[in-house]
């Protein structure tokens, strides 16, 4: 988003996510996306945000229109079987990339992408010798065999296997299935060239963004309810759903600062940031402590208030301070 914004980025293409919405001072990063010469975006809806600023749209085919695997957060590979064709001029991934190869003139490049099974064999082949070696994973038959494999698994543990079930010889499931719950790092080695863990530590630093006389509150942004997901793009689209959680956007109040500002529930209010204002429906209640307000991050208004700050090291943007104000509209 720098990059746009210093102009060394003309271009952008944007998958399957929401900027426009979901990044932090969304007002500034809007204005960085208004300034591309090009803007691309392939999405399952034409409607979010990001998509409504695109110089081209590329429908996407969802979840059970497409073939592929993925990878879940204790690293485990998991095929995703097409049980729909996807509707209109939607199309996979796999065949949206293929697609502009070929328009693009490098077409002769993806030879090898003749399915995305394919394009699975290749990921193997980059994994090779990396801490997530998949290269022991055979196809999307062993994937579907073992109900998913975690990664690291290389080839020399699948050769340690008894003959595959895929050949109808035996079976090779005992001994994968005893990797199944690996932690990484329990034999002690890290993925350094000594094989020891890498503390990074920074000195305690103050907010970047601390409270003042005129912005006296704190500004926290997270999940809203069960209901809700990320930036609303597919959970609003759900009658049921929509009517679990509030349709206009709110902001949680403790008792005591809405006593001293004399606000009562259902009530609007105005929360204003050095970036932008914004007006929600007030809620009091003690969840949160006194100086501090809460708005749903799944409503854009939020990010209309945060601050640009990011970690040196992670790269995460503090989503959760900066300073606010209140200011009562009626």
């Amino acid at each position: 988003m720098q990059g746009i914004a210093d102009g060394r980025i003309k271009g952008l293409w944007v998958i399957a996510t929401n900027t426009a919405h979901s990044w932090i001072d969304s007002a500034r990063a809007g204005g960085a996306l208004d300034k591309l010469e090009f803007l691309v975006v392939q999405d399952m809806f034409a409607t979010t945000d990001t998509a409504r600023k695109a110089h081209l749209v590329l429908p996407a085919a969802g979840w059970g229109e497409k073939e592929g695997t993925f990878i879940n957060s204790e690293r485990r590979f998991g095929h995703v079987k097409k049980v729909s064709r996807a509707p209109g001029q939607a199309l996979s991934d796999f065949n949206v990339f293929r697609l502009v190869a070929e328009y693009w003139g490098c077409a002769d490049l993806f030879t090898q992408w003749t399915s995305p099974q394919a394009a699975f064999q290749i990921l193997k082949e980059l994994s090779a010798g990396q801490p997530c070696d998949i290269t022991g994973i055979e196809d999307y038959r062993h994937l579907d065999a073992e109900g998913g494999i975690q990664w690291p698994f290389k080839s020399e543990l699948a050769s340690a296997a008894s003959p595959s079930p895929l050949s109808g010889e035996g079976s090779q499931l005992d001994v994968t299935s005893s990797f199944r719950e690996r932690r990484l790092f329990a034999d002690g080695k890290f993925f350094h060239v000594d094989g020891k863990a890498r503390f990074i530590f920074d000195p305690p630093r103050p907010v970047a963004e601390p409270t003042d006389d005129e912005y006296p509150f704190v500004l926290l942004t997270g999940r809203g309810t069960s209901a809700q997901w990320h930036t609303n793009t597919r959970t609003a689209k759900s009658a049921v759903l929509r009517s679990l959680y509030p349709a206009d956007a709110y902001v949680e109040i403790h008792p005591s600062d809405a006593a001293r500002l004399r606000v009562e529930s259902n009530s609007t209010v105005a929360i204003v940031s050095r970036r932008g204002r914004v007006e929600c429906t007030a809620v009091v209640t003690p969840i949160v402590e006194p100086g501090q307000v809460f708005i749903p991050m799944h409503y854009g208004v939020a990010n209309q208030l945060t601050r640009a700050e990011f970690d040196p090291h992670s790269r995460q943007p503090s989503y959760k301070h900066c300073a606010v104000r209140l200011e009562k509209t009626e």
